[in-house]
């Protein structure tokens, strides 16, 4: 193969290029959108169904770029920093496959070597840099880009859940963006690609998009529709409708945005337990544990997509750990069962038969503290999810119902009412 021919089906046939070094499912779509990112003159948004390999697309691409315009500067960013070390680690194993030594073999008859290999950093022995700036830079959100300057900016899933649920994330991520468009060179270009949380997320502000949801008939050829309907019963409406269908559920189904995280555990120490039990289908079994301080309730959250009885260990060693004097639990499905059997184990249980509504007594109690509530550490980031996720005809709720039914013992314990008068 001659340079010229190989520099051509590098260009044009970078999906079969993909093939070569192991990815066996990229086809014609993914042909089109890598040819974009190699060869694109504009910035370009990308909104992809999840389970489509656009992020395996973005990493060809990268190793594409770095080994025919080797003396190019690439940052690549995703949400957090853990985010990016994959999809680096990805471009290190293509650029070392025997593929890609005898691409650089034609190209400059030499053996490609990487001489910068870490978590963040790629460089190759092709660069011709004397600064020793990286060729591929990985950054998260939160990373310092002061004073860089890049030819290629590609974007990944920097766009998440934490963006639809809260305001300050998003407009944290539209100032990073905004960032980006200062440090692209003059004749550089930014390659945006993810899934659209919010109608006000950082996709916002970028170019317009092309939009391949899980409906597209090119995607369909991805994502059977069987295992279409399979992830839509797995998940919570809003996730599906995000990450599948492109779209989002209008945030004023939503009740409970803006979660406060981060309080140190030990603030919960002492305060009261609550555990939503599951006994089989789809629910999950949820506890908490809850306790206030100075007009500011602390709460700690796990949930399993177990029956309680899996879930005993764990909800000992919680109780026990943060020195709770009572677990409480609704008997309406089991008699009691659930609490005779904590007991054994040494619980203190109290229970209880309910007789609220849930989504009144979510909308109540739960609602009521929201703005002067704060996770813990250690709480299930799915358990602040399904809170946060909470609309009134959501598949599940064992979260908010937890949360919301030890809101309610705080605050009529805090008016030194009988926790049994409630019911």
């Amino acid at each position: 193969m001659t340079k010229s021919s190989l520099i051509s089906f590098l260009m044009k046939q970078p999906a079969r290029v993909g093939n070569l070094v192991g990815f066996s499912r990229l086809g014609d779509l993914h042909n089109k959108w890598i040819r974009k990112m190699i060869s694109g003159k504009q910035d370009k948004t990308l909104l992809a169904s999840r389970g489509t390999f656009k992020t395996t697309c973005v990493a060809i691409a990268i190793a594409i770029l770095m080994i025919i315009h080797p003396n190019k500067r690439i940052l690549f960013m995703r949400k957090t920093d853990g985010d990016v070390k994959e999809v680096i680690a990805t471009v290190a194993k293509i650029l070392k496959t025997p593929q890609f030594a005898y691409f650089v073999q034609v190209l400059y008859n030499v053996n490609i070597k990487l001489t910068t290999e870490s978590a963040t950093e790629l460089t190759t022995n092709l660069t011709a840099d004397i600064k020793g700036t990286p060729q591929l830079m990985g950054k998260g959100c939160g990373s310092s880009i002061t004073g860089k300057h890049y030819d290629y900016v590609f974007t990944d899933d920097i766009v998440n859940i934490e963006d639809r649920i809260s305001k300050a994330e998003r407009e944290k991520t539209k100032l990073k963006y905004q960032e980006l468009l200062n440090i692209v060179n003059r004749d550089g270009k930014i390659f945006n690609t993810g899934t659209p949380w919010h109608e006000e997320d950082c996709f916002s502000i970028m170019p317009e998009a092309e939009r391949y949801d899980c409906y597209h008939p090119e995607v369909k050829k991805l994502i059977s529709d069987e295992e279409r309907e399979k992830l839509k019963g797995s998940m919570l409406p809003s996730l599906f409708a995000a990450n599948y269908e492109l779209r989002f559920i209008a945030s004023e189904n939503v009740i409970f945005t803006n979660p406060q995280k981060g309080a140190e555990a030990k603030t919960i120490c002492g305060g009261y337990m609550q555990v939503d039990s599951a006994f089989y289908g789809e629910d999950y079994t949820a506890w908490s544990i809850m306790a206030k301080h100075e007009g500011k309730y602390y709460l700690y959250g796990k949930m399993r997509r177990k029956a309680v009885d899996e879930c005993y260990a764990d909800i000992l060693k919680d109780y026990t750990e943060y020195q709770v004097p009572k677990l409480y639990n609704e008997d309406n499905a089991d008699k009691g069962m659930v609490a005779k059997e904590m007991r054994k184990l040494g619980m203190r249980v109290v229970t209880y038969h309910e007789g609220m509504n849930k989504y009144l007594k979510i909308v109540t109690y739960l609602k009521a503290i929201w703005k002067d509530l704060v996770f813990v550490e250690g709480t299930d980031e799915e358990y602040i999810k399904q809170i946060c996720e909470y609309y009134e005809d959501a598949e599940h709720d064992d979260a908010p119902d937890s949360a919301a039914s030890l809101a309610r013992i705080m605050m009529k314990k805090g008016r030194n009412e009988e926790y049994q008068s409630l019911f």
